[in-house]
């Protein structure tokens, strides 16, 4: 693409009404093999748990099956929840995922639970957490795996197997400067999350603390986008979206999808609600040419290499115009 910055995909696997799980899946196929054609850089699976809406609770097997149907764009997970799952169980995924690509495989790693209280519990029983540690020892433990090469001296240390010539490559997903932080301290790739948390100082903030913290390395931003005929069309498309932000009095604060959902989740996790704010959701919207502009402007302005883009709207058909006018703008062609 001639473009200052690359353009990457995350796909949550919507399922429109009417819409099966299998269509989703061939949806995903049509996306993935049509945005390699396009020349975006990277296409990523996002792992949501328990929800009729969305067909993607499994990243590793879809990026697996997605693999075996492209041949040079970079699949990865956007991302997988790590506090659900042991650190060596995913480091081996990865590896295994790594094993069949010839150096094409990213692993984002989320904060989130990906879903209501019901699900984590259902996704976590029989785990330890206290003895599984918070999330940046998770991290950590993982990133040990994943850079265990060869079979220690002391046989009571585990290698993740198999090691791949070309091992994943590492994002953390997040929208705070310690995210950022503790990415740079790892050496990882970081993630700001724009399409959740739409605060332009903290966007400034946190990819400045990483760029600092990790010797000058730059951060990609996912972003929401809407592409159309026109900005009033656009404007019709992002009209009733929102994301509201939740935070419970035992401390969880998570994005969820509206009022009644934030009620729910209070009453699944047993706390009651310290705060329910209903928020604009940060999309970037209008004609190809207007979103390019905006994506531009970011670029110019915090110094973006990446975006990583996804759309909020359902309808396949839709979403897969709006990739293809983002790339097709005569913008790459400079």
């Amino acid at each position: 693409m001639g473009l200052g910055y690359k353009l990457s995909i995350l796909d949550k696997c919507p399922r429109a009404e009417g819409i099966s799980a299998e269509q989703a899946f061939h949806n995903a196929r049509e996306i993935v093999q049509t945005a390699e054609n396009l020349g975006f850089h990277r296409y990523w699976i996002a792992e949501h748990h328990a929800s009729a809406a969305l067909a993607s609770p499994s990243p590793e097997i879809l990026i697996a099956w997605l693999l075996a149907q492209t041949k040079r764009i970079r699949i990865g997970s956007g991302g997988v929840m790590l506090q659900h799952y042991s650190p060596y169980k995913v480091a081996e995924n990865f590896n295994v995922l790594a094993s069949l690509a010839n150096d094409r495989i990213d692993l984002g790693i989320g904060k989130a639970p990906g879903g209501f209280p019901v699900s984590t519990k259902a996704l976590q029983i029989g785990l330890d957490q206290a003895q599984k540690g918070d999330f940046k020892t998770q991290l950590a433990a993982l990133d040990h795996y994943l850079n265990t090469q060869t079979h220690p001296e002391d046989s009571t240390q585990l290698i993740a197997t198999p090691v791949p010539h070309y091992g994943a490559e590492r994002f953390l997903l997040g929208a705070s400067i310690e995210s950022a932080q503790l990415a740079a301290e790892l050496g990882w790739n970081f993630v700001f999350a724009a399409h959740l948390n739409g605060d332009t100082d903290l966007l400034k903030q946190a990819l400045h603390t990483f760029f600092e913290a990790s010797g000058g390395k730059k951060a990609l931003v996912a972003v929401q986008i809407i592409v159309a005929d026109s900005q009033e069309q656009a404007e019709t498309l992002t009209q009733g979206l929102s994301v509201w932000t939740l935070e419970l009095e035992n401390g969880q604060r998570v994005k969820i999808l509206n009022e009644q959902s934030g009620y729910e989740f209070s009453r699944q996790a047993g706390s009651a609600i310290k705060s329910l704010k209903q928020e604009q959701l940060n999309v970037l919207k209008g004609t190809v040419g207007d979103v390019h502009q905006q994506l531009q402007a970011l670029h110019q302005q915090y110094g973006i290499d990446e975006f990583i883009v996804e759309s909020p709207v359902l309808d396949h058909e839709t979403r897969l115009k709006a990739l293809t006018l983002l790339a097709k703008h005569k913008v790459l062609a400079a």
